[in-house]
């Protein structure tokens, strides 16, 4: 765990109707799910009292990048999420690739038994428990914070 930043981390899949968010412990043994806020006028401000609640290092916010790690309209909706997530509250805000985090937890869950249907209430939590994990295995294996912050250029 070689340069590791000890501390909670807070996990968000943006998506259009829904925003998954998944939490971890300070040493980053395990991503867990928190719960799915409703993408509506309070989406930022659930997610700045999940922030008091859970005093996370930063948050880490899914980029959907297409196939070709290209932008998409979704790309740019989640850039714009997390510029404004940043600026409502105090704990940094980190963009990191989530391609394929939602097909990831679809067949997960599927794998579990759980019916696309039945799965559609937590797939988005279990998405962002997909991208936290790997920003956390990232920084573990690397040494360096996965992604990069938010509203500013990619590296």
């Amino acid at each position: 765990m070689t340069g590791f930043r000890r501390g909670v981390r807070l996990g968000v899949d943006v998506g259009k109707a829904r925003i998954g968010v998944a939490r971890c412990d300070p040493d980053g043994m395990l991503a867990v799910p928190v719960e799915t806020v409703p993408r509506d006028d309070r989406s930022i401000a659930r997610l700045v009292e999940l922030s008091t609640e859970h005093e996370p290092l930063e948050f880490v916010v899914g980029l959907p990048l297409n196939m070709r790690g290209e932008d998409t309209p979704s790309t740019t909706d989640a850039r714009e999420f997390a510029a404004r997530l940043a600026a409502a509250q105090s704990a940094p805000v980190r963009l990191v690739d989530e391609r394929l985090s939602t097909v990831s937890a679809h067949g997960a869950l599927r794998q579990s038994g759980r019916s696309q249907k039945a799965s559609r209430s937590i797939v988005d939590q279990v998405a962002a428990v997909v991208l936290l994990q790997h920003a956390i295995d990232s920084e573990k294996r690397t040494g360096a914070a996965a992604g990069s912050p938010a509203g500013l250029p990619e590296e």
